[in-house]
């Protein structure tokens, strides 16, 4: 292991070819141009009676953060729909965001189709593809963000606009949390600068004591969507195996998992997110079952969030998270950007020809074709 590797900028860019490091670097300035693009949404929807955000992968976790933002405050249920069809209560009372980075992702666009069939209030979160035509032919309002990112990075304008739709329907009040949010970013994007020494960052000094395990994270509340964001970037950035799991719930299955596993301290990492202002009872259960933990040996490591508002501390972990993939990546010499898998994986799904079926269903409903626009 090199870990001087982690303090050369020069050495970072060579493993780190595509640039992945420099969305973190610069990861306050995309939300802030998320917020400002958000702005500009426009709906005549009324109140839904429900909510279902409808998208796949990194797409799909800015609904799951949105659904941890506002569940203590928002009183319409609110659903992630991971799946190629909508549940079945979603109708004309349903409110649908449909989000697809790319506009191509096949679940998603198979769950439009059920929106449009169902007749549910629908708006649209992409950087063009499929979604896009269909929307521009159908004159479904929507929202263009940014092309050209792994959709991994593009978590700001995925999460920004979703929140920004609830308050302009009159259901949060998220904007006047924006400033400290952002703020704390940029403080992250400071103490874990690609010019730090790993002794002074957190996420390289941690980068460092989990390379070669397989890290287990463990959330709670409002960190129960931040804990998978941060599996699935330790995965994707990383190419490492990784889990996640939240509190309390851990504690009634997954705690009996290191009774007799031998060799965990061999294996896995465990990291708590903790929160300053944590409820007595989850603190409590936390240092239970750290205890607990530690007879198996397995290393434990805590990441605290920062800030104020509900969404400053959950993005500050979000942060700690993206820096912490991308440097585990640079110190197994791996270049975070590509994920030929997931390429792969796509590449041999087209043969199921989803999305011709997908287009080929909604141009018979509504008896209108789906084409490109001039512009596109």
């Amino acid at each position: 292991m090199n870990k001087r590797r982690l303090e050369d900028p020069e050495e970072i860019k060579q493993v780190d070819k595509a640039g992945m490091l420099k969305f973190c670097l610069n990861m306050s300035s995309h939300y802030r141009e998320a917020a400002k693009l958000a702005t500009g949404i426009t709906t005549s929807y009324p109140k839904p009676r429900n909510i279902i955000i409808a998208g796949m992968g990194g797409s799909a976790i800015g609904g799951e953060l949105l659904k941890d933002w506002a569940r203590g405050t928002i009183y319409v249920p609110i659903e992630v729909n991971r799946e190629y069809h909508l549940p079945a209560y979603a109708n004309e009372e349903t409110l649908v965001l449909i989000t697809s980075y790319t506009g191509d992702t096949e679940e998603t666009l198979s769950a439009l189709l059920d929106a449009i069939k169902n007749k549910c209030m629908i708006y649209c979160i992409t950087s063009g593809g499929t979604l896009r035509k269909i929307a521009e032919s159908l004159n479904i309002p929507y929202l263009q963000v940014p092309t050209n990112m792994p959709p991994r990075a593009a978590l700001p304008y995925m999460l920004i606009p979703l929140l920004m739709f609830l308050e302009k329907v009159g259901l949060a009040n998220v904007s006047i949390e924006f400033d400290e949010a952002f703020s704390i970013i940029e403080q992250v994007e400071k103490q874990n600068a690609d010019k730090i020494p790993v002794r002074d960052s957190l996420t390289k000094t941690l980068a460092v004591n989990i390379e070669g395990l397989i890290p287990v994270i463990y959330g709670f509340g409002i960190y129960s969507s931040v804990a998978r964001r941060f599996k699935q970037q330790i995965n994707e950035n990383a190419k490492m195996m990784a889990k996640w799991d939240n509190l309390p719930e851990l504690d009634h299955n997954e705690i009996v998992g290191y009774e007799k596993t031998e060799k965990h301290k061999e294996r896995f990492a465990a990291i708590f997110i903790r929160d300053k202002d944590e409820p007595v009872e989850i603190c409590s259960r936390i240092e239970i079952t750290k205890n607990l933990i530690e007879v198996s040996g397995t290393s434990l490591y805590e990441v605290w969030s920062q800030g104020k508002s509900r969404l400053a501390k959950m993005l500050s972990v979000i942060a700690v998270a993206d820096f912490l993939s991308n440097y585990l990546a640079i110190l197994r010499e791996i270049d975070p950007t590509p994920v030929q898998t997931i390429d792969k994986l796509k590449e041999s799904l087209k043969k199921n020809i989803v999305k011709e079926q997908v287009i080929a269903e909604i141009e018979k409903i509504t008896k209108v074709p789906i084409t490109a626009h001039s512009h596109f």
